[in-house]
């Protein structure tokens, strides 16, 4: 890795940047920060800018307006550039090359690459019988997502872009990746990742920060996005009826699964307290806070109200 101390906290800086596609603009004055050595999750509706904010991140096109820096440089500048690895869900790599051959050409493109047989054990390639002589187009969608990890890792970046990198992963593979994220970071790399698995997001970010049309409309650690939805989830066994469940204040959601009840509220305690006077034999209690998906839900939900009136 680089070092460069004193050359500021920022990874990349964008500062009110706009980016238009004839009449439609993409990036509205977008003002950002990505501190260095965190991890710093994107997260928006189709649409919302997150694809074009990286493009001109990466300098693979100047914005309308603005400015945009990576290590205080430009970023389609070589000095930038041979700090980043990019790992992007539409990469292209050829099918007919078999897997050793991609990682030695990629790291023939640096001059301080990570050994091959680092790139194998970040990857998860050293698990794939055969790997070295296996051909790209021949592996599974998860197989192919770990060796495009190892491609963006090849150059030892300081800054990794990850955009959906663990599409197609079985449930092991994928936190077996997360935990690697998470190696990279205590390094003191810089991670920016771009998901549609919200539990990914909350498992890796020390920041989120949702787009919607351009604008950041929230922005946070995870527990302070989540915190702006105050619901709760109450799984139970009663024997009150759904109607006189729903009469009670703050119940916003009464419903039977099974032989199971759950409720939502927004008034925790004193539904509890109502329903424990009522029901004595209530059991099987289980109470769940918002998720980060009911948050991200409920804050591109109020930026659509907000532009309907």
């Amino acid at each position: 890795m680089t070092s460069d101390a004193g050359a500021g906290s920022s990874a990349v800086r964008l500062d009110d940047v706009r980016m238009r596609f004839g009449d439609v603009e993409a990036l509205a004055g977008l003002t950002l920060d990505i501190a260095r050595g965190k991890a710093t999750v994107l997260l928006g509706p189709n649409g919302a800018g997150k694809t074009t904010a990286i493009r001109l991140m990466l300098g693979l096109g100047k914005p309308t307006s603005g400015s945009v820096q990576v290590f205080g440089a430009d970023p389609q500048a070589p000095a930038a550039r041979r700090r980043v690895g990019v790992m992007m869900q539409v990469a292209k790599v050829p099918e007919n090359l078999k897997v050793i051959e991609h990682i030695d050409t990629f790291r023939a493109y640096y001059p301080n690459p990570l050994p091959r047989a680092e790139l194998v054990e970040l990857a998860g390639l050293a698990g794939l019988a055969g790997y070295e002589r296996r051909f790209f187009g021949r592996l599974s969608g998860g197989e192919q997502q770990r060796v495009l990890f190892a491609l963006a890792m090849a150059g030892n970046p300081d800054l990794l872009f990850l955009d959906e990198p663990t599409v197609g992963m079985d449930v092991d593979t994928r936190r077996a990746f997360w935990k690697q994220v998470r190696r990279l970071k205590d390094e003191g790399r810089t991670i920016l990742l771009t998901t549609h698995y919200l539990e990914e997001a909350d498992a890796l970010a020390d920041r989120i920060v949702v787009l919607d049309h351009g604008r950041i409309i929230a922005d946070g650690s995870p527990s302070e996005i989540k915190k702006k939805v105050s619901g709760h989830r109450i799984t139970c066994r009663t024997r009150l009826a759904l109607a006189e469940i729903r009469a009670l204040a703050g119940v916003t959601l009464a419903l039977h699964d099974d032989d199971l009840t759950l409720i939502d509220t927004d008034h925790l305690e004193a539904v509890l307290r109502a329903m424990l006077t009522r029901d004595e034999t209530l059991s099987d209690l289980a109470i769940k806070g918002a998720a980060l998906e009911d948050a991200f839900v409920a804050i591109t939900n109020a930026g659509k109200s907000e532009e309907s009136h």
